[in-house]
């Protein structure tokens, strides 16, 4: 399988065979169950279409529970299609898809929505350093963008200028993470170094390529 709908729990560190400390991310990895295989011939193209996490049936709408029906399934919250699988791969509806995916030491990709900073200025958005200096009466400029235009010519701001506005709550991939330990009894991915999202988010695990 290329990869696996999980959930962040947390952060921790465990030590390596040389007493050094590596900070980890705990990903829950599944148990996913696939609902649906997509095909050329009747969607167009190859995807497998698999979910993760219990919802309840009051909280589901009726598209969406015949959907889960007809996979023979309960209804899940997370959703996601993965077309990019391995020479000889087969999967079937109602199968489980669970951590052993994935091998310890090996490198994998984690997308996320990163967490929502709300509305920010440059300093903190994109690392300006203000006018630097509280000098000739400039008590206000501290934390100032600066001059944003040029002068008569082309009498517009261009497009992409870095300026004040929201920060975060945009998907975002950390690639090539190596993951340190796998928890095979609770589904459990401990990847070194961090990944986008509060704990608790839904993530996208997918095997480095």
């Amino acid at each position: 399988m290329s990869g696996i709908i999980g959930k962040k729990i947390g952060m921790t560190a465990v030590f390596d065979k040389a007493g050094k400390n590596i900070p980890c991310t705990v990903i829950e990895a599944g148990p996913c169950v696939v609902t649906q295989v997509k095909t050329k011939q009747s969607d167009g193209y190859e995807a497998i279409q698999i979910a993760f996490d219990e919802k309840k049936e009051k909280h589901t709408t009726k598209a969406m529970k015949g959907h889960f029906a007809k996979a023979g399934v309960s209804p899940k919250r997370v959703l996601r299609e993965f077309t990019r699988f391995e020479v000889g791969h087969q999967k079937k509806v109602g199968e489980i898809i669970d951590a052993t995916v994935f091998e310890e030491g090996e490198f994998i990709d984690v997308a996320g929505i990163s967490k929502g900073k709300g509305f920010q200025g440059v300093v903190k958005r994109y690392g300006f350093k203000g006018v630097g200096d509280k000098t000739h009466g400039q008590h206000n400029r501290l934390r100032a963008p600066g001059s944003i235009g040029a002068s008569s010519w082309p009498s517009r701001v261009f497009k992409g200028m870095r300026m004040a506005g929201r920060m975060g709550n945009k998907r975002a991939k950390m690639i090539n993470l190596q993951v340190i330990k796998i928890d095979k009894k609770n589904n459990l991915l401990l990847v070194k170094g961090s990944v986008p999202g509060a704990n608790g988010s839904y993530v996208i695990v997918e095997r480095w390529s």
